[in-house]
């Protein structure tokens, strides 16, 4: 393990988000094309626990004949997603004519290398030169081809070619697969919680594939994780925590719960989710009593969980008779019909059900 203090990197202190003084790294050698070999370093906290990678990039970026040196820092998170960059101190990034970044340069920058989709991945340096133009600027105006007008959102002009190779660093196979294979070795219960509470949704994904089984059994210890995953913000990773986990470590009672605090969409999904879990009794009141506040489909779905309970309490059903005159039309009739298949002995529910019949009946 090497400590690099502040004083000793330019990079240190814009790197560290912790504000540490120090900061522990590990470096592991990359070789890539059997020639290319470079440190890729994996930082720790104080705890020892790992934080991010990152590299102190020299990359040659060669045009027109000739090529420039780039010296660069890049940071990825712990499954190898770049996250951003930094300038070590006294290094500047130039165009051609060796005309020097402007900030919005620099912020167009992160912004191409933070697109993983960026059309750049099926791009091949040689596509970016025509024949003829080899010793133009580099310039988006000095290739009139098609591959570089369909990049030109993707690149800065006068800098197309380091866009190109700085993108591809980021992005590069090997790297990016020493990171996973160095966080998978590192995988204990420590990083696992971490993870699934970190609001970096790979993180969360890669760890419940950790702690799920092929069913959507979650290990015990997990479980308060990826429950706190479905009461979180991010609606794509909380969707997918509730399909995938078992319905016997749910209950009908937390689903509500979540219910009332989430968004309408994903609402739809715990309801959903609860037509496969029993509900007792209590939870069964306040479902029903529910029905008079959701629209047309939440109310559907309430029917649903309530038609798949074996027993529906007689509080239950007296909720739901005295929906049966304000109800929607299509409610009504889903309330009377499972009302009347219970077979109730509740003389109250029995009037209001005789009272929708006649209503309903075709007028002489």
């Amino acid at each position: 393990m090497i400590l690099l203090s502040c004083a000793q990197t330019g990079w240190c202190r814009k790197a560290n988000p912790s504000g540490m003084d120090t900061v522990a790294v590990v470096p592991f050698m990359i070789t890539e094309n059997d020639t290319n070999t470079y440190q890729l370093k994996l930082a720790l906290d104080e705890r020892g626990n790992p934080v991010y990678f990152f590299r102190n990039i020299f990359t040659p970026v060669c045009l027109t004949g000739e090529c420039k040196p780039v010296y660069i820092n890049f940071y990825w998170d712990l499954l190898g997603n770049y996250t951003h960059y930094d300038m070590p101190e006294g290094e500047i990034l130039t165009k051609m004519d060796h005309d020097e970044f402007s900030e919005d340069d620099y912020t167009k920058l992160q912004d191409i290398l933070i697109n993983s989709s960026s059309l750049l991945k099926d791009v091949e340096m040689e596509d970016l030169i025509s024949t003829g133009t080899e010793h133009l600027a580099d310039s988006v105006d000095a290739k009139t081809g098609a591959t570089l007008k369909s990049i030109k959102k993707e690149i800065i002009e006068g800098a197309v070619y380091t866009c190109y190779t700085l993108w591809h660093i980021a992005y590069g196979d090997v790297v990016v697969g020493k990171m996973r294979s160095v966080t998978d070795s590192l995988c204990n219960e420590t990083l696992l919680h971490t993870f699934l509470n970190s609001p970096n949704y790979h993180y969360q994904y890669w760890a419940m594939g950790k702690v799920m089984d092929n069913n959507g059994k979650v290990k015990p210890a997990f479980l308060p994780d990826v429950k706190h995953i479905i009461q979180g913000k991010n609606i794509f990773a909380a969707r997918y925590a509730l399909q995938k986990i078992t319905s016997d470590q749910t209950d009908a009672g937390w689903l509500w719960e979540v219910y009332q605090q989430s968004t309408y969409a994903f609402q739809l999904e715990l309801l959903k989710k609860m037509e496969k879990v029993p509900v007792p009794e209590n939870t069964q009141q306040v479902i029903a009593g529910h029905l008079k506040q959701g629209n047309e489909v939440q109310s559907g779905l309430i029917i649903d969980i309530l038609e798949k309970q074996p027993q529906l309490s007689t509080t239950t059903m007296k909720t739901m008779a005295g929906l049966l005159k304000s109800a929607p039309a299509t409610i009504s009739d889903r309330i009377y019909g499972l009302l009347k298949e219970r077979n109730t002995s509740d003389a109250e529910v029995k009037k209001q059900l005789l009272a929708y019949q006649q209503r309903k009946q075709p007028k002489p």
